[in-house]
This record gives C-alpha cells, structure tokens and sequence, in this order.
C-alpha cells in the first residue's frame, strides 16, 4: 500500500502502553488509510457471517442505543442502521478522517478505545470488528467497553486468533488474542462469556484465523 510503510511482521508486548506518541502514530496512519478505498473501503458484504452473528447476538435494537467500537468509515454501522433504522447507532473511531465517510444518521465521536468519552452505561450495545487489536493497552480497552454498555447490555468482539500470528502483515502496535485471554478480561464485568472460531462465510469451515467473543453485561 503506497505511503503506509509501518507494517511489520512484529508482535508486539503484551505490556506495551499507549504513549501519547504512539497514540498521534496510529491516528497519522488511520488518517492516511482513509484516502484508500481499496483496503479500507466504505462498505462491506452485507452477506458476511460476521454481520450475521453480531446481528443476532444483539438482538432487535428499534429504540436501543448501540456503539461500533473503532468504526472506520462506518461499514459495519452502515448495514445496522439500514436493517434496524429504529436503532440509534453510534461510531467510535481514533482518526476524524476516517470518521468523515461515516453516513448521516450515524452519531460519531473521535476518541480512543482506551478512554471512551461517553458516560457509564450510555449504550444498550457495542461490538468491535476487527478493532480492538489497535487498542494497545487491550485491558483499558476491554474494561472501558464493558464501561460505557448497560447492565444487561450486550457486546460481541470479533477479532484475530494469536495462534496465526504471522498469517497476515501488521503494524507494530497491532495485537491479537486468544479466546480464553479475552474471555478473562470480558468476564471480569460480564455475567455471561462464550467464544467460537467463525470464517468470513457461514458456509466456509473456520480456518483459525477469525474468532468471535460474545457477552451479555
């Protein structure tokens, strides 16, 4: 990808710490990756079992408020509010740029994963796709998720296996999980916890590559 010369076969300490600088390093690159519509595109297959699993785990949201945690430009939030356009969808991203090709209609609000800027209990819902691997500091992260979504609130995390690391190119500061590491920390405010291994596709066997983490707060 022209321009976007820190990806790195480099796994990163589970300790690391998201130093302001760094912090200002992820936002320049997500800055930068919104001009690229190819890799980072607007929209998404509708027909991609991950919209399908999160849409179940949620449930009906006519009337609920719900927050797609690392956003992007909104793709996933984008199929929600078309199919539950009585939801109140709100988008959570570290790069202003990226957030600028969210739809309207879609709240959005430019922050960290790490100190989200809403209020305990603020949402029914949140989910994260293939985000909280930018987090650095994944305990702040996990924690402020469980945060910000009401007791009884649901919240669904789809992200890499750390068993393919290596699989892929990544950048320095990314980091995957594995299914009893986030477990552990969705349980420490969740009543309920599960995990499972899904592919793209609903007809495509897992590879190991994807794995899905659902709670109920």
């Amino acid at each position: 990808m022209p321009g976007l010369d820190w990806l790195r076969f480099f796994r990163p300490s589970p300790r690391a710490q998201l130093t302001p600088e760094l912090r200002a390093r992820i936002q320049a690159s997500f800055d930068e990756a919104s001009r690229d519509e190819e890799h980072f595109p607007s929209t998404i297959d509708p027909r991609i079992y991950h919209v399908k699993l999160i849409g179940e785990h949620l449930g009906p949201l006519a009337g609920k408020r719900v927050l797609d945690v690392g956003c992007g430009k909104g793709r996933f939030a984008r199929l929600f509010q078309e199919r539950q356009p009585a939801a109140e969808i709100w988008g959570l991203d570290i790069s202003e740029e990226m957030l600028r090709f969210v739809p309207p209609g879609i709240h959005t609000r430019a922050g960290s994963m790490t100190e989200l800027p809403f209020e305990d209990g603020f949402f029914d819902a949140a989910y994260a796709t293939e985000s909280l691997e930018h987090a650095v500091e994944i305990e702040k992260a996990v924690a402020e998720i469980c945060r910000v979504v009401k007791p009884g609130g649901r919240i669904a995390v789809i992200d890499k296996n750390a068993q393919e690391w290596g699989r892929l190119k990544t950048p320095e500061w990314e980091r995957w999980f594995t299914r009893r590491e986030l477990e552990r920390l969705l349980r420490r405010d969740c009543r309920t916890v599960s995990s499972r291994f899904i592919s793209y596709w609903e007809d495509v066997p897992p590879d190991g590559l994807f794995l899905a983490w659902l709670a109920i707060r």
